[in-house]
């Protein structure tokens, strides 16, 4: 048998180390496990990125009075400004009008959320499914009135709530009275032409869009005898009816004297049911013929001007902002969080 030397033997287990030792190493970083760690990083920071921008709040629902069958309806926040918007607004109007609007109805149940005063209100709802707060309608509501538009309708609804998903109006850090109406005369109104209060954010502003709305002409025709007794009042006996005396910053009627008596342009609309208080009459014979201008209160925004100014490529911020000066737009994270934990 043959010796080996011992320097050959030392160089056998030297050079067989070398083999073995960089392989050892590798092992922990192949290429998979490196793929597959900085893999889930990025999933990780793409997923909190698209969180940020979309505030999820906290879990809320809504207790919603359903007037005709008489019962209260429990949904979840978002889902109710789903069912409000497709209520209030044409599907069919521009998504940035759609966001607008949005913003009006989540703010108004949020305001209403942190309004302790529900007297009048069933137990257990916060608000109920008419014009007295905002209408809503469900899922299975809507199918039946968008029929074959249902599809295409809700979704581009739903694009308009999500994409403002936790987003409310704000005037010194407190949410607005988000009021909205269909059209105007041309201008918005002042709050104090129609509620008690002068509101800083609610205040006349022009409205040049609404001049091409389906809804800005109004007719409606009266027997002598008829608005005589709807307003309480006694006509001359020539053919004058009355004389307005004042107006609104919005170019509406203010007060109107007849006959000695004055009455206010808010009483003859409510009174004799006209579309807008910006009105002009005539008397032909034993008729009253009264033309009016816009459809609404006039107070906040309008929605055939929102639709206009989106279509002119303004967005949803720039339209809140024409109709309710000095808002700034916030989450309602915190308010709602707060309304939660007393409950």
């Amino acid at each position: 048998m043959t010796k080996f030397k011992p320097f050959i033997v030392l160089a056998a287990v030297l050079f067989a180390v070398t083999l073995v030792v960089p392989a050892l190493l590798v092992i922990p970083f192949t290429e998979g496990t490196v793929s597959g760690k900085l893999g889930e990083e990025l999933k990780q920071d793409a997923k909190t990125e698209k969180t940020a921008e979309i505030p999820q709040g906290p879990a809320i629902e809504v207790g919603v009075y359903r007037l005709a069958q008489k019962k209260i309806e429990t949904v979840p926040l978002e889902d109710y400004i789903v069912g409000v918007v497709a209520s209030e607004m044409p599907a069919e109007f521009e998504k940035e009008a759609l966001k607008a609007q949005a913003l009006a109805a989540r703010t108004f149940i949020v305001e209403q959320m942190l309004n302790e005063n529900k007297t009048d209100l069933p137990e257990g709802a916060l608000v109920y499914d008419t014009v007295v707060h905002q209408v809503y309608k469900n899922e299975n509501e809507l199918k039946q009135v968008w029929g074959p538009d249902y599809k295409w309708k809700i979704q581009k609804v739903r694009e308009a709530v999500n994409e403002t998903r936790g987003q409310i109006l704000t005037f010194d850090g407190s949410p607005i009275t988000a009021s909205f109406f269909s059209t105007s005369n041309g201008f918005t109104e002042n709050s104090e032409a129609i509620w008690p209060n002068s509101v800083p954010y609610l205040k006349s502003v022009e409205s040049k869009w609404d001049l091409q709305s389906p809804k800005f002409n109004g007719r409606e025709v009266f027997t002598v005898q008829e608005f005589e007794k709807k307003l309480g009042v006694k006509l001359p006996n020539d053919s004058t009816i009355g004389n307005v005396t004042e107006r609104t910053a919005g170019q509406r009627v203010a007060k109107v004297e007849i006959n000695g008596k004055v009455v206010s342009g808010k009483d003859i609309r409510e009174k004799l049911g006209l579309k807008s208080t910006d009105f002009t009459w005539e008397r032909k014979g034993d008729n009253i013929i009264i033309n009016t201008e816009g459809y609404g209160h006039g107070v906040g925004m309008s929605q055939y001007g929102a639709n206009g100014m989106a279509s002119e490529g303004k967005n949803y911020k720039e339209i809140v902002s024409h109709y309710y000066q000095g808002v700034e737009i916030a989450t309602s994270d915190q308010l709602l969080t707060k309304t939660t934990a007393k409950k």
